[in-house]
């Protein structure tokens, strides 16, 4: 399973990003896996941002993003999105993509999302 991140930016307060994350080795609607992006900001610990299960029905936020960010995906192209509005400083960070059963099991490289004036 290899997971593919792209979309990294610099961008400033306000503004939008899309990020997405080509999966190659598993179908995305395979069952009892779930689909997630997870942030570490410099300096801290790894942080949840979304999560979407494999139906694609069932997406979870993060109260730091929740109202701002969308987390999506296309199965023909077995991609996984996370569209990201209105941008904070806040959310600067390495954004990751992440097969889980429970616990992330496979990850993607990282792609630096900045924010900043």
């Amino acid at each position: 399973v290899q997971l593919q991140e792209s979309g990294p930016g610099l961008v400033k307060p306000s503004q939008t990003l899309a990020l997405s994350c080509t999966v190659s080795g598993v179908p995305l609607t395979t069952s009892y896996y779930v689909w997630s992006w997870i942030r570490q900001p410099p300096g801290k610990g790894l942080e949840w941002v979304s999560t979407i299960n494999n139906d694609g029905v069932n997406r979870y936020y993060a109260d730091s993003v929740k109202g701002r960010f969308t987390i999506s995906r296309d199965n023909a192209k077995n991609t996984l999105y996370l569209q990201m509005n209105s941008l904070k400083p806040e959310d600067t960070a390495v954004y990751y993509c992440t097969k889980e059963i429970g616990t992330p099991t496979d990850w993607g490289q990282g792609t630096q999302v900045t924010v900043s004036l």
